[in-house]
């Protein structure tokens, strides 16, 4: 048996609103041990939905409708699923009583189109909505299949699930197996490198692995089902352990982890200090490392030299070598290092300078040329070059600059 999320609105279909409501149940259904393989979006059209519920049916058994609820006239779930299903609407009594007194607690009368939303399949049960006007069903209009409906509303949704769905779910047997997963974070190798290194993983039934790519990391996937966490935590942590292996230092953390958290920890255990020098991040990479709590035990400050006079005259950078070979430049990148390290009096120095466009490029220094540069606490310097390029656009490639330069100093406190 499985489950399939149907989200209805052509505001999803538009982009104007996030679907937020798909992840939500998603990770609800993983927590009961439910499957669920497909998700679809509709918009407000009943005889597109008609098509999509002929669909589901063939392959699921729970179908769970998020989504045209209201009073509105483009608000058609619930009539939809009746005339497929060839049931009449009945009009719930006790639902209009329920509108009536929550306007009535707002000081205000409720309006005729609102008994629309009394209107349910007949044979349904009331999903009741504790905080807001549109209720949702419970109904097996055939033996096999279950449906579930909730408004689209975030919030309302989320309380109908936990208070009423989850509670039938559990009656009915489910909940006695979970789904539960840990993510596996990669920082420097591509997706398809690692998946190459641990094909033989992705084959696995149970835990099953699975790779996935966004924003300059890979992540892997490692799902268990069992009967409790702990029991797929069992399960989980031996392959977790010959993955990291696998994966030697490209391996950075787990679940909510992130470079700046993982670097603030390295230093804080070594009793260690950091400083950074940013040009074409423009505090992205002091932004990072301040979101991690407790990080001024460890990070001391930054300065953002946009300007080459910054560069020469607060971080000390050689005019000469400026001119020689551009602000953007591995010698200028360790010079900024050093300048910050210096200025700053902390362990380490941190720098990152390039272009991140749209415009600045050349041939000799298109746009997405980074440099990175390292000073550290035995007057080691060094510089890491990488080209970005143009596709990922300027958020982008700041970002991945900005975790690029903590990756460096992450391998360099791990292996010196």
């Amino acid at each position: 048996m499985s489950a399939e999320i149907i989200c209805v609105g052509t505001e999803l279909l538009l982009g104007d609103i996030l679907n937020g409501n798909a992840q939500f149940l998603a990770q609800q259904l993983a927590q009961l041990g439910i499957p669920h393989y497909y998700q679809t979006v509709v918009g407000d059209n009943p005889e597109r939905l008609k098509q999509v519920i002929e669909i589901a049916i063939s392959r699921a058994q729970i179908l769970i409708f998020t989504g045209g609820l209201g009073p509105t006239p483009d608000d058609l779930t619930c009539e939809t699923i009746a005339d497929f299903f060839k049931v009449p609407l009945v009009e719930r009594s006790d639902i209009i009583e329920d509108i009536t007194q929550k306007f009535a607690q707002r000081g205000r009368v409720m309006s005729p189109s609102n008994r629309k939303q009394a209107l349910i399949p007949q044979g349904a049960e009331i999903l009741p909505n504790p905080t807001g006007t549109a209720p949702g069903i419970i109904w097996q209009p055939r033996p096999e299949i279950t449906i579930f409906t909730f408004p689209g509303v975030p919030s309302e949704m989320h309380l109908m699930w936990e208070e009423t769905a989850v509670p039938f779910l559990k009656s009915q047997g489910w909940g006695k197996e979970i789904i539960y997963s840990r993510s596996l974070k990669f920082w420097g190798i591509g997706e398809s490198a690692l998946a190459e290194k641990v094909a033989s993983y992705l084959k696995l039934p149970n835990p099953t692995v699975a790779p996935y790519a966004g924003k300059g990391e890979v992540r892997l996937r490692v799902s268990a089902k069992a009967t409790s966490e702990a029991a797929a935590e069992d399960l989980i942590a031996p392959i977790e352990k010959q993955l990291k292996e696998i994966a030697g230092l490209d391996f950075y953390g787990v679940n909510n982890d992130t470079l700046a958290s993982v670097v603030g920890q390295l230093l804080r255990a070594s009793k260690e200090t950091l400083s950074v020098a940013e040009s074409c991040t423009g505090g992205g990479l002091g932004q990072m490392l301040t979101e991690i709590s407790g990080s001024s035990d460890y990070f001391w400050g930054g300065v953002i030299s946009y300007d080459n006079s910054v560069k020469v005259g607060l971080l000390g950078v050689n005019q000469e070598d400026l001119d020689k070979f551009g602000a953007v430049s591995a010698t200028v990148a360790e010079q900024m290092a050093v300048g910050v390290k210096t200025r700053l009096a902390t362990t380490w120095g941190l720098s990152i300078t390039g272009i991140a466009g749209p415009t600045g490029g050349t041939d000799t220094k298109p746009v997405g040329l980074v440099y990175i540069g390292l000073a550290g606490p035995k007057d080691e310097v060094a510089s890491f070059e990488y080209q970005f390029g143009t596709v990922r656009g300027r958020t982008l490639i700041r970002h991945v600059s900005a975790n690029a330069a903590l990756d460096n100093l992450r391998r360099k406190l791990l292996t010196r």
